[in-house]
């Protein structure tokens, strides 16, 4: 995974994708950069979806704790989103056991 965020300045919208996002699964363009700036955030590469460009996605939250999948490209140094939604639930499975502390295995149980 070669994405350095500390290299993107911002986000570059495309009206079809904003629209589609807010049409088909009512995400807004406030929401999709909401995710991009609250921890925690899974980011992963889309490799199924890279053939013409190198794709990512990542999992994380809202202010209102939204737990959102967002499907994006770097596109000149600017978050290009491509797709946004809530996560389905073996995203939301996976977003919360990696973002769970680990029980100290010398812990007792009642």
């Amino acid at each position: 995974m070669a994405l350095d965020f500390k290299t993107l300045e911002g986000f570059d919208w495309d009206s079809g994708n904003s629209e589609k996002n807010k049409v088909k699964h009512d995400v807004t363009i406030s929401e999709c950069e909401e995710v991009f700036v609250n921890l925690p955030l899974l980011l992963a590469d889309d490799e199924k979806h890279s053939q013409a460009e190198k794709r990512y996605y990542v999992l994380g939250q809202t202010n209102k704790k939204r737990q959102m999948f967002v499907a994006f490209t770097a596109r000149q140094n600017k978050i290009r989103v491509i797709s946004a939604r809530d996560m389905n639930r073996k995203e939301g499975d996976l977003y919360e056991q990696d973002n769970t502390p680990q029980k100290d295995s010398q812990e007792k149980t009642a």
